[in-house]
């Protein structure tokens, strides 16, 4: 009776089995032994592709994965079972050892999917969602965690390029979801991998690549999103089968991206979890451990990744891959849900309380603004017509002149003294909007602003109109007037580039009256 008492009071946490899962698409990790199905730089002894040089590559994925010590770790782009296997052989070697490990065998495919776990590997099987080489199979692996059991599926989905429309992606995620809805209701199981597509695809994807009327494979399949918001920790403690949490949701925006391209930063990389890891029951997610895992040598100068370098045709030896790893922890402990999600954190609602602001944590809803001035890839966009007005810098190619949207922004800066928006969504377009009430008087002397149909001298740099003296900047140089005119400008934005300035964006958006 004594031992008894002992053991009911022993707590809880000592038997707490924490490990860490983790999702890394390596770029190309290659073997030496010819099959016929080798991208062509990877061709044996074509291209500087040499033993010297796929041990350099084994080394270096090594070295990520070491540093990163995850204990389950679902990998992309391994060419094969021989492949996975050199690199479980370096693993040991520099003591991180995996045991076990997992690869599909789509037959005519140049490269594979595969998972390395330290723990017990009971079952593996491959989803099929075609029987096309150039579609790669999803593993599923069935893990032992001590006396609990753990299902990963791990993905590697179409790209975006070459064709890339979203129904190829809506068929990986509908094989997944029928799989999903036969298991067992209690199963534990998570979603790894490179989904190719945003965390808000539903809001990003580009409309040349809409081949599905809007539904998309991660946020609609999958269901991360009810209507158009992203579904949330808090959605998930309520049980709901089905339904996904993103972990990106996790991160303050300008946080969020494991891939950047040509300065594009995305999300493509993805750990997805049901609501049986929120339950408090078995296996639970560790609220706010997932992270993008960052180290100085997977960077290049610029601050993107630091990628596998081929130059001129040929293999340098040199880089990791162009993505970063993303990891997770769980554990066996209640998931406990956070005071600071998303939902709970008081962020600002108007473009007013933006000047307020130097960092969004997380996207803000502006609701009913109206693009006041749209050229390109710029645009001035206001909340009312006696509101503030802001610059959407280099993202705006969506807006149309004069409509109404719901946006959702997701990074502002400040640029030498002018507040802009660098990134955002379009949530919704609300109808159009008679723009006259939304200029302002020549005598306005906050930025952001559009003028319309002002009248005067250009001289030197500036523009002198009713006893005024303005700084003036024409976007394009060979647009710029001979010193000296008079001109009508029709739209001019009233920008900040260390002082106020009037900023021309087109040739059509002025008119020499005489030189």
């Amino acid at each position: 009776m004594y031992r008894t008492v002992i053991l009911w009071l022993v707590p809880v946490w000592i038997f707490a089995v924490p490990f860490t899962v983790a999702t890394y698409n390596v770029e190309n990790l290659f073997d030496m032994v010819y099959n016929g199905t080798e991208y062509p730089e990877y061709i044996p002894g074509k291209h500087g592709w040499t033993k010297r040089m796929a041990e350099k590559k084994c080394n270096h994925t090594a070295q990520v994965i070491c540093d990163l010590n995850a204990d389950i770790i679902g990998l992309q782009e391994i060419e094969n079972e021989t492949a996975l296997r050199a690199l479980q052989r370096r693993l040991k070697r520099v003591g991180c050892p995996y045991p076990y490990g997992a690869v599909t065998h789509k037959k005519g495919a140049a490269i594979q999917v595969a998972l390395l776990s330290r723990f017990p590997i009971l079952h593996t099987r491959e989803l099929q969602v075609s029987r096309s080489p150039r579609v790669r199979n999803i593993l599923e692996v069935q893990v032992r965690i001590r006396r609990l059991l753990l299902t990963l599926f791990v993905n590697h989905w179409k790209s975006k390029s070459r064709k890339g429309y979203e129904s190829k992606r809506i068929a990986y995620a509908k094989a997944l979801q029928a799989r999903i809805a036969g298991m067992n209701r209690e199963r534990e199981y998570m979603i790894l991998g490179d989904l190719n597509s945003n965390y808000d695809a539903h809001l990003t994807l580009p409309a040349h690549l809409d081949d599905t009327r809007g539904r998309r494979g991660l946020t609609h399949i999958l269901h991360t999103v009810e209507g158009r918001r992203l579904l949330t920790e808090a959605d998930m403690v309520k049980g709901r089968r089905g339904i996904h949490y993103d972990l990106w949701e996790e991160l303050p925006y300008p946080m969020r991206w494991s891939h950047n391209f040509y300065g594009h930063k995305s999300t493509l990389d993805h750990i997805l979890l049901p609501s049986s890891l929120f339950d408090g029951k078995g296996i639970d997610y560790v609220n706010g451990t997932f992270r993008v895992f960052r180290r100085g040598y997977l960077f290049t100068k610029r601050g993107t990744p630091n990628h596998w370098q081929i130059k001129g045709g040929k293999h340098r030896g040199r880089g990791y891959s162009d993505h970063l790893p993303i990891v997770a922890q769980f554990d066996t402990v209640p998931y406990r849900i956070g005071s600071d999600t998303p939902l709970k954190k008081k962020l600002p609602s108007t473009i007013e309380s933006l000047y307020r602001t130097e960092k969004l944590s997380h996207p803000l809803l502006l609701k009913n603004m109206v693009v006041v001035l749209k050229r390109g890839r710029y645009a001035v966009i206001k909340g009312s017509a006696g509101g503030r007005g802001i610059f959407v810098y280099g993202s705006g190619e969506l807006l149309k002149e004069g409509r109404r949207y719901d946006l959702l922004a997701k990074e502002i800066n400040r640029y030498h003294g002018l507040k802009e928006i660098t990134a955002f969504s379009v949530l919704q377009e609300r109808g159009t909007e008679t723009l006259a009430p939304f200029y302002a008087s020549l005598g306005c002397s906050r930025q952001n602003e559009v003028l319309h149909n002002i009248q005067g001298v250009y001289r030197n740099g500036f523009f002198y109109t009713e006893g005024k003296k303005m700084a003036i900047y024409f976007k394009k140089r060979h647009i710029t007037p001979p010193n000296g005119s008079k001109l009508k400008i029709t739209y001019a934005h009233l920008g900040y580039y260390k002082k106020l300035q009037l900023v021309v964006y087109s040739r059509k958006d002025f008119k020499i009256l005489e030189k």
